[in-house]
């Protein structure tokens, strides 16, 4: 009996759920591919799966590096959210309020590298977003967001290496 790791079937599942949300899926077709995602016991059997959804996902899925030795990494108002944004920072601060920005994906993924800096991560209100995959050394991880998805609504995953650093989400104001 084969094995399907969860991200492999997570992105298949989020790539139908997508799909449909954008109107190139069909009820009948959701559920029917929704079923072969989770009953699915191989990794090619995800394909089927996925098929004819990914090619205009491709370059969306690529990483987004965003680099600093030191200084602010801010971006604020009205910017375009990648669907995977990595962060690689020094000693510099981190401010990335995406209350306001253009996020055309229900979730996203936000990766940390910060030796020795913070960062302060604003959600839309409404949205959630889970730190628990963030390796903290010295610093700490506040959330004031939900930390549970809601459908329907923005999840940000957060991952990432802090040896030093700290991050602080939360929700923007209404």
């Amino acid at each position: 009996m084969g094995h399907v790791p969860d991200r492999e079937r997570d992105r298949a599942v989020e790539l139908v759920q997508q799909a449909y949300a954008d109107g190139r899926l069909g009820p009948a077709e959701l559920e029917r591919r929704l079923e072969l995602a989770l009953t699915a016991t191989a990794s090619g059997e995800l394909e089927p799966v996925v098929a004819g959804l990914a090619d205009d996902e491709d370059e969306d899925d690529e990483v987004v590096r965003i680099a600093s030795t030191g200084g602010l990494i801010k971006r604020v108002g009205d910017w375009h959210v990648p669907r995977r944004l990595r962060i690689d920072s020094e000693y510099g601060r981190v401010k990335l309020d995406l209350s306001q920005a253009h996020i055309p994906y229900p979730r996203i993924d936000i990766e940390l590298r910060l030796a020795y800096g913070g960062a302060t991560i604003t959600l839309p209100a409404g949205a959630s977003a889970n730190a628990d995959g963030v390796r903290i050394g010295w610093g700490r991880v506040t959330s004031k967001a939900a930390g549970r998805r809601c459908p329907g609504r923005l999840h940000v995953q957060i991952t990432g290496d802090l040896p030093y650093g700290s991050i602080t989400i939360r929700t923007a104001r209404r």
